[in-house]
C-alpha cells in the first residue's frame, strides 16, 4: 500500500506526541493501521508525504545513491539572484561541514497560486519575498531551509510538491489517500 498526505503546516511526522509540544502529529489524520512515513517533512513545512506498509521502500525513496528526486516550492526572504540560484544548483553549500549535492534551482515566476498558510508567514514591509523551486537527491536535516539561509535567503514557507515524477494535485492540506498503480509507478520514476 502506497498513499500520499497534503501534511498541513504544524504536524510532527510521526504519531506520537512529544511532551511538551504544541505541535499536532500524525495520528490526527486517521491514517490505516501498520503503514510508517517514507521520510519526513517538519513540522513548519508542508506537503506531499508518503506512507506504505511495505518493508524496505523508504531506502528506495530515501537513499542517496538512488538520486531519487524530490521537489520543494520554497518562499524566501529577498529576490536571490541568477548567481544565487546558480550557486544552489551546483551544490557544494557547506551543511556542518558536508557539500550539498548538484540540484536544480529556479525562480518561480509567476509565484505559484496556493492557499495562504494557517498561520499567515512572517511580512517584512521592506524585504520581498519570493517563489523558488528546488529539486534535490538528497534529504539532509532540515536541508532547504539551511540552503536558502547559507545564501542569504531565509526560508519563509516551504511545500514539498512532487517525488519522481508524482506531483501533489487536487489533494486539500490534511487529506489522504492511496495512490493509483499508475501514481505508484510515477513516484519512483
Amino acid at each position: 500500500m502506497l498513499l500520499v498526505l497534503n501534511k498541513p503546516y504544524g504536524v510532527l511526522s510521526q504519531f506520537t506526541p512529544e511532551p511538551g509540544s504544541k505541535w499536532r502529529t500524525l495520528a490526527d489524520f486517521k491514517l490505516p493501521l501498520g503503514v510508517y512515513a517514507l521520510g519526513r517533512l517538519d513540522a513548519d513545512s508542508e506537503g506531499l508525504l508518503l506512507f506504505s506498509d511495505e518493508p524496505g521502500i523508504n531506502s528506495k525513496l530515501l537513499d542517496p545513491r538512488h538520486g531519487h528526486r524530490r521537489e520543494y516550492w520554497v518562499q524566501v526572504e529577498g529576490r536571490p539572484t541568477p548567481e544565487i540560484l546558480a550557486r544552489l544548483s551546483a551544490g557544494g553549500v557547506q551543511l556542518d561541514g558536508d557539500p550539498t549535492r548538484p540540484c536544480r534551482a529556479q525562480l518561480l515566476d509567476p509565484a505559484p497560486t496556493i492557499p495562504p498558510r494557517v498561520p499567515p508567514i512572517r511580512v517584512r514591509q521592506t524585504v520581498p519575498d519570493t517563489w523558488i523551486s528546488l529539486e534535490l537527491t538528497e534529504g539532509k536535516n532540515r536541508q532547504v531551509r539551511r540552503m536558502t539561509a547559507a545564501v542569504g535567503h531565509p526560508t519563509l514557507r516551504l511545500i514539498r510538491v512532487r517525488t519522481g515524477d508524482f506531483r501533489l494535485e487536487g489533494l486539500a492540506p490534511g487529506k489522504w489517500r492511496e495512490l493509483t498503480s499508475s501514481e505508484r509507478s510515477a513516484v519512483f520514476a
